[in-house]
């Protein structure tokens, strides 16, 4: 018997557990000091949205989505810069560590962008859908990203 496999939606605490220092990181590289209140708010959206999941399929690309959305809503109100001092064990990962530093300069979209696919390797898909653009645009937000970081190393060597 062929067909698809769903996988079964996990409890709404196991999901939040699994993701949740992830979320923060990614926000609190986009948002500083206001990463929190965007944070609770990320998940109070995917908390509302939870029963009506039909399967887990990309629930990681998902929660990036609401925290992508709710970052842009913030930003689009009063922008700020990001705030330092992230510490080491809610971002995890080499990658975005080494992202960090290099972001913060880059305008939300591209942040958002470079963050996701070199950060966190998401693929463009999954990027776009965190964005609300086309595939295409989400590879081309991160190139952008990329380039003009490599334009300001440029300048600083």
């Amino acid at each position: 018997m062929m067909g698809s496999v769903t996988q079964p939606i996990p409890p709404f605490e196991r999901f939040y557990l699994e993701h949740r220092y992830e979320v923060l990181g990614y926000l609190r590289r986009l948002l500083g000091q206001r990463a929190e209140d965007a944070w609770q708010e990320t998940f109070l959206r995917a908390l509302r949205a939870y029963n009506r999941l039909q399967h887990a399929r990309n629930l990681r690309s998902w929660v990036f989505t609401i925290a992508t959305n709710v970052a842009m809503d913030e930003l689009r109100v009063k922008p700020q810069p990001p705030a330092d001092g992230v510490t080491v064990a809610e971002l995890k990962r080499d990658a975005f560590r080494e992202l960090e530093h290099l972001t913060g300069e880059l305008p939300p979209t591209e942040r958002a962008a470079v963050v996701l696919r070199y950060g966190y390797d998401l693929p463009y898909a999954h990027i776009a859908d965190a964005l609300g653009s086309s595939e295409e645009a989400a590879r081309a937000a991160a190139s952008s990203g990329v380039r003009r970081l490599r334009r300001t190393n440029e300048r600083h060597a």
